[in-house]
């Protein structure tokens, strides 16, 4: 194992494509990110975490940014899911719901699954982005 510490890949699930560009481009500014992965609804996402949990688990993201409103498979289907493949992933990932809502009934939800760390507004800015990937590395 080398000694430093390699850096967090980071999965962003979300089918807004401005969306997607600039958490890409705030996240690569941080300097403390190794890779992004990033997926247009949770079935693309869940598919690859699927594919690679056994055989390429170097390619399974260290955090997740999760919206809930998306086509095919929103953000609540693809918890719902992952909770029953989380167990048989090889290292823990760290999830974040990220949604525009700032309905409370849609944050105490995120709250019931265990699987969710916490619950971001969009838009979500440099800093909080910044202050995450300091305490993943942590």
């Amino acid at each position: 194992m080398n000694a430093e510490k390699q850096k967090p890949i980071v999965c962003v699930i979300d089918d807004d494509n401005i969306y997607q560009y600039t958490a890409r481009i705030i996240l690569e500014s941080t300097g403390l990110i190794g890779k992004i992965l990033s997926f247009y609804d949770g079935r693309q996402a869940l598919t690859h975490l699927q594919n690679h949990s056994v055989s390429d688990h170097e390619s399974l993201p260290d955090v997740i940014f999760l919206d809930i409103n998306m086509p095919e498979m929103d953000g609540w289907q693809f918890l719902d899911e992952y909770k029953n493949l989380q167990p048989q992933l090889p290292k823990p990932i760290t999830l974040y719901m990220v949604s525009s809502s700032v309905n409370s009934s849609d944050m105490q939800r995120s709250r019931l699954y265990d699987t969710v760390t916490d619950y971001l507004v969009k838009p979500v800015n440099r800093n909080t982005y910044q202050q995450l990937m300091e305490k993943l590395a942590s």
